[in-house]
């Protein structure tokens, strides 16, 4: 009797909590709730804290009120003049109006990115469509990041998202394309190498042309001077030797006879083959004479 007394107890406080669990809810500072009754919303501004709602009727449905990233895929997009680019851009986004985020989505998280993916991708490719290659690359990005914010902010307003940021992350050409453009650019810095080559050889052509120019100037002068010494200096032995001849011919012609002496045996090994009375010798002979 105590034991079913007891049981009966335990079911009677298990039912009474499943009550209270189903009819109890808390909803945290970073969170918003819709209470839903049969479909139909019934609440969706309650506050941060702890409320009730009826049990087994009403299903509470929490979503996160921080700030969200939806990180979307890169997409091909043409520019201004036909040009195929590849974008991969991301969104800073938040629920604002919690009714028409439920009723436009159904509360779906991913409805709600899919929808914002859409808008995303008609306004890049409007922008890019207006600009060519060299401006969505680097010139208008600021510009057509703020466009988008301002533009899908506005339209995101249907779905109560408010959409914080648009941010472009990558503005990359297709791999085919890439590789074309490597080539091409490749080539540009080749034609541009030869180029400079070309200016350095005919630079140092120039250079090598004036060195030897002034090299044969410099050694035209230098056998000029040297011409010119020699002739002054042969002028002036030839007027000392004219002194000296004037003054004591015997000893002159001894001066000479001795220098060819000099001349003619300074080697060993040499051979002369001279008649011994030939005027040759004669101060060998003779050199009172």
């Amino acid at each position: 009797m105590n034991q079913t007394k007891f049981l009966a107890i335990a079911g009677l406080v298990l039912i009474a909590l499943l009550i209270v669990s189903g009819t109890v809810y808390t909803i945290d500072e970073r969170e918003k709730a819709v209470v839903v009754r049969f479909g139909q919303v019934i609440r969706y501004d309650d506050t941060p804290g702890i409320h009730v709602k009826t049990p087994f009727l009403e299903t509470v449905k929490v979503y996160d009120a921080r700030i969200l990233t939806m990180d979307a895929d890169p997409q091909p997009f043409l520019t201004k003049e036909k040009k195929s680019v590849i974008v991969d851009s991301y969104v800073k986004w938040r629920i604002v109006d919690l009714l028409k985020y439920y009723v436009s989505v159904g509360g779906d998280e991913q409805k709600a990115k899919d929808r914002l993916a859409q808008l995303i991708n008609s306004g890049l490719r409007d922008e890019f469509g207006k600009r060519n290659l060299r401006d969505v690359v680097s010139g208008d990005r600021r510009k057509i990041m703020e466009i988008l914010s301002a533009n899908t902010d506005k339209e995101a307003g249907e779905y109560g998202i408010e959409v914080v940021d648009v941010r472009i992350q990558r503005v990359d050409l297709p791999a085919e394309v890439s590789q074309s453009v490597y080539r091409r650019m490749e080539a540009e810095r080749a034609r541009i190498a030869k180029e400079l080559r070309a200016q350095g050889a005919e630079e140092a052509e120039k250079i090598r042309a004036k060195a030897e120019r002034q090299r044969e100037v410099l050694l035209a002068e230098a056998y000029r001077d040297a011409e010119r010494l020699r002739g002054e200096g042969d002028a002036r032995a030839t007027a000392t030797y004219g002194r000296a001849f004037g003054a004591n011919p015997e000893f002159y012609s001894l001066y000479r006879s001795l220098n060819a002496y000099k001349e003619s045996f300074k080697d060993k090994d040499d051979i002369l083959i001279v008649d011994p009375s030939a005027d040759f010798f004669r101060y060998f002979k003779n050199p009172r004479r």
